[in-house]
């Protein structure tokens, strides 16, 4: 038992020293800086919550927090939906469903800058020569208002990152027993019915992991907004980790930046694990 106890902390301990000088040092040091004036060379004075009390009367860090809430609210939701789906597409007993789980999953092996710049080409060149074709006006200019660069933002999330949720689902679906969904069958039950009282309940677990991965990928963009929008127009489309690296670089306030990150970390730390008790307990009760 000795030797077996001393063998796992000669294993962890490197990964714990690594975990601890990345992450969590470097956050102890982020936290106590956001109480002062540090301007990334040296703390002059202590300032208490003073950055606390700016950002929240900052109007710029709170429509980025509106904008990022509503972004992740309903990118969770489509990417879950198409995930699911396609899970669902791909464990169908067709000769394709290998090849199709390839292209689907490609787009999340592209980086988010190049994938900005290639649907910001599809968004104001295709969409705008479509537009002149055929007369519709709301395909020209699709990235110069806020309502259509929002919605040009979830396309391009949902289309990146639905192949990663995919592969969780089909994780679990694969591992459903065959027997209860024969059973089910068997029973007279219809397509809808085995999906919602046998397929859904069983894959509840890969629920709650996408929903926690997607919350927290969908809040920390920032290099697809920085490529496909660049928080255009007048700022209406920059999300919070886009107004956190311009308020550290481009305006040299590291510990305001700081502060806006430890509430961003906070909001999320929130949400995400609120969601996973919440779901946790609705598996439970399934």
């Amino acid at each position: 038992m000795y030797n077996r106890s001393l063998w796992f902390w000669l294993f962890i301990t490197p990964v714990l020293l690594a975990l601890g000088i990345v992450v969590a040092f470097p956050f102890l040091y982020g936290f106590i800086f956001s109480f002062t004036d540090w301007n990334g060379l040296r703390v002059t004075e202590f300032t208490g919550f003073e950055n606390y009390r700016a950002l929240f009367q900052e109007s710029e860090f709170i429509n980025a927090l509106i904008f990022t809430i509503q972004f992740a609210v309903v990118t969770v939701l489509l990417l879950n939906a198409i995930g699911l789906g396609l899970a669902l597409i791909v464990t169908r007993k067709i000769k394709s469903n290998h090849l199709l789980r390839t292209i689907f999953f490609m787009p999340n092996l592209i980086g988010g800058l190049i994938l900005g710049f290639i649907w910001q080409f599809i968004f104001v060149s295709v969409f705008g020569d479509l537009g002149e074709m055929f007369h519709i006006e709301g395909m020209k200019g699709w990235l110069s208002t806020t309502r259509t660069g929002f919605w040009g933002l979830v396309i391009l999330t949902a289309w990146q990152m639905a192949g990663y949720i995919m592969i969780i689902y089909i994780a679990y679906l694969e591992n459903i027993p065959k027997d209860l969904i024969e059973a089910a069958k068997i029973d007279g039950a219809t397509s809808l019915q085995r999906f919602k009282n046998v397929t859904f309940p069983l894959v509840a677990p890969a629920f709650t992991v996408s929903m926690f991965l997607t919350l927290s990928m969908t809040f920390k963009i920032y290099d697809q907004n920085l490529s496909l929008t660049d928080g255009g127009p007048a700022n209406s489309t920059q999300m919070l980790a886009m107004d956190i690296v311009r308020t550290a670089f481009s305006d040299n306030e590291m510990a305001y930046a700081q502060a806006k990150a430890v509430i961003f970390f906070l909001i999320v730390a929130v949400i995400a694990l609120t969601q996973v008790y919440y779901n946790k307990k609705r598996e439970v009760e399934m």
